[in-house]
């Protein structure tokens, strides 16, 4: 009840954000003395009108002065509103429908009533860093200082967890290999370059002419405002060219495309087959990233593909799929009525790409397993060997679902 409740808030939250952005006349874009030149100066303009950040009484804008923590949080939220007529904001349609289900309900509940403004009495900017926090865009307890001057690494940091709640995060093989020829990328710590190569690859950041990221170095007004234009517009985005071939390859999903780097040309080609077991299906299917998901029905498919992500609404009847990070392989079966034979046949062309002579093994084991869940008998999680695979067998009686992880034996 909670679930539909929440649906129902954030349909009529887009409908009242629709009606009021379409009257929404244009404001003056005004005019800094300061800015004149400026690389950044288009997007200075644009931004400052949408009221993201403001230029100082004296007529200048200083776009090269160091932006702080707060101040950038304070941007960030505000860079997914839209600015109405009357000077009031709501939250953007495209950001309140990217979140997850548990986020529109922290929406919902928590900030129902969240006007984006700072506070009068006490620290002015503790509502954006409240928000921001609650939905994961940032980890608060990683500042000691909100005053403090924003660095390279914090931002692309930010940018990583904005990214991991409303899009989604590339492969961090590929990443990772597009961010190696910055030269100084090495003084930064493990942690911090993985944020730093998603902010690269995904066209958000850019080094510098020297060939360095700048890490630790301070992001100045200018630079704030151009990457989050390029986070919350992806027309905005730098394009990077994504090699494949080999063992890259491109592969759709949810929020777009993206590259991923296979391990082995095992994996590479079972993604091929991850297609074909797909049309077995018909259009009772989809393959998103390196999942691909199984359904009853087209109704049970447009119902899954419409929720939002973490939902806890039943999900596709089977899926296949991959794991290129871990170098793992899996099925995973939900034993509704009907389930098995509707799947049997995908399921059998995955396992017989993945085990070979050996497949007659795995079936066994599969239709043994299975059917005891199934009939509703107790069977423990396991492990066993195949060949030179290790699989590991995760039951959940409760749904009746079970698991077969696959990777290579140590």
């Amino acid at each position: 009840m909670r679930l539909r409740t929440a649906t129902l808030w954030v349909t009529a939250l887009l409908l009242a954000n629709s009606v009021q952005t379409s009257a929404f006349a244009q404001a003056t874009i005004p005019v800094f003395k300061d800015i004149k030149g400026h690389w950044a100066e288009r997007t200075i303009a644009a931004m400052v009108d949408r009221g993201i950040l403001d230029g100082y009484p004296n007529g200048t804008f200083k776009p090269n002065d160091p932006v702080k923590v707060d101040q950038f949080i304070k941007m960030l939220v505000l860079s997914y509103t839209e600015l109405h007529q009357d000077g009031e904001r709501s939250w953007s349609t495209s950001f309140v429908q990217s979140l997850s289900a548990e986020n529109q309900t922290i929406l919902m509940q928590d900030y129902r009533y969240y006007d984006f403004k700072p506070v009068t009495a006490g620290y002015w900017a503790k509502p954006y860093i409240d928000v921001a926090s609650d939905l994961h865009l940032l980890n608060k307890s990683r500042y000691s200082d909100f005053q403090g001057d924003m660095t390279r690494e914090n931002v692309a940091e930010i940018v990583y967890y904005t990214l991991q709640e409303t899009e989604f995060l590339e492969d961090s093989a590929f990443s990772q290999q597009t961010a190696r020829s910055y030269g100084d990328l090495q003084s930064a710590t493990e942690r911090e370059r993985k944020f730093i190569a998603e902010a690269l690859v995904k066209g958000i950041m850019l080094g510098y002419p020297n060939g360095n990221f700048g890490v630790g170095d301070k992001v100045t007004r200018a630079e704030a405002l151009a990457v989050l234009n390029r986070l919350t517009d992806k027309k905005q985005r730098i394009a990077v060219s994504a090699p494949t071939g080999g063992l890259q390859l491109s592969v759709p999903t949810a929020g777009g495309a993206r590259t991923v780097t296979f391990p082995d040309q095992r994996m590479r080609d079972a993604y091929d087959v991850l297609k074909a077991a797909g049309t077995l299906r018909g259009a009772n299917h989809d393959l998103l990233d390196t999942k691909l998901r199984l359904f009853k029905d087209k109704t049970e498919m447009d119902e899954v593909i419409a929720q939002p992500a973490g939902s806890a609404k039943p999900t596709e009847e089977t899926t296949l799929w991959l794991d290129p990070q871990y170098d793992a392989y899996g099925i995973t079966v939900r034993l509704r009525d009907g389930a098995l034979a509707r799947n049997q046949e995908a399921i059998d062309l995955f396992s017989n790409f993945l085990f070979g002579y050996d497949a007659s093994t795995f079936r066994t084991l599969f239709a043994d397993t299975t059917s005891k869940v199934a009939a509703g008998k107790p069977v423990s999680s396991s492990q066993t060997s195949i060949a030179g695979d290790a699989v590991q067998i995760i039951v959940d009686s409760t749904t009746k679902t079970v698991i077969f992880s696959v990777s290579k034996k140590k």
